[in-house]
């Protein structure tokens, strides 16, 4: 399976924020969106992507003080995409390797949409029950 036939499925939404506003606003942002990760743009360009795990390091390295600080401060700027064609098995290689679970698609420097880690494994776990039915087809017409 694709990346982009996931996103024909789940639908391309992407929550964003800019890098200014401050890591409290965009705990807020990410409760009110209920995700784990939110990209980071500046106009239309992707500058990083703030997660969960952002805030916690955010928090470790600067106490409270760190919720007034913005964004851009403590996102992750190494940002890792994913094009549209590519396979959820190369996804899933360089998600676990990397060890980050949000990645912005893009497609001809446009964003089209997020693939999370959850996508992944909804998209592993589809795959095995089809396979796992085309073998039980098999098994009991032979």
């Amino acid at each position: 399976m694709f990346v982009a036939e996931i996103l024909k499925t789940k639908g391309n939404a992407v929550f964003s924020i800019a890098p200014y506003l401050t890591v409290a606003r965009a705990c807020e942002e990410l409760e009110l969106k209920r995700v784990g990760a939110m990209v980071v743009r500046d106009g239309e360009t992707v500058v990083g992507v703030f997660s969960e795990r952002d805030v916690v390091k955010a928090l470790a390295a600067d106490g409270p003080s760190a919720l007034n600080r913005p964004v851009g401060d403590y996102m992750t700027a190494k940002v890792i995409f994913a094009e549209p064609g590519e396979a959820m098995s190369a996804l899933m290689t360089r998600m676990t390797d990397r060890r980050i679970r949000h990645l912005p698609v893009m497609d001809g420097g446009r964003l089209v949409g997020v693939i999370s880690i959850g996508d992944v494994v909804k998209c592993q776990i589809a795959e095995h029950a089809r396979e796992a039915e085309s073998l039980r087809t098999y098994i009991t017409a032979g």
